[in-house]
């Protein structure tokens, strides 16, 4: 289901709690992920939001892909609540991600 590794979306969390600190940190690591990864993560985003359920992963992955309009970590970093949507996300989705995070901390 995900081709996102479960730490990677740990990491962006845990940067975009640290807010303006980690800013060009998150930037640059948003960044640096492949196509595939950044449309998942935009799509683990959308779920938390509530803007796709969960069984609508795919479609969300699809549509996060066909209609990035600017750069990922650009619409990632301006969404409200971008830690608190993907943590959200990853819940819905049946993803524990407490191992992860205990590594990176």
């Amino acid at each position: 289901m995900l081709d996102i590794a479960p730490a990677t979306v740990v990491q962006v969390i845990l940067l975009a709690r640290e807010g303006s600190v980690a800013e060009a940190q998150l930037h640059e690591f948003i960044a640096g992920l492949n196509t595939d990864e950044k449309a998942q993560l935009t799509a683990i985003a959308w779920v938390g939001r509530g803007s796709f359920e969960a069984e609508e992963f795919d479609d969300a992955v699809e549509t996060a892909a066909t209609e990035a309009t600017t750069p990922t970590e650009d619409y990632l970093m301006g969404m409200p609540h971008l830690a608190e949507n993907l943590e959200a996300g990853l819940e819905a989705l049946g993803i524990d991600v407490t191992g992860e995070e205990e590594d990176l901390l």
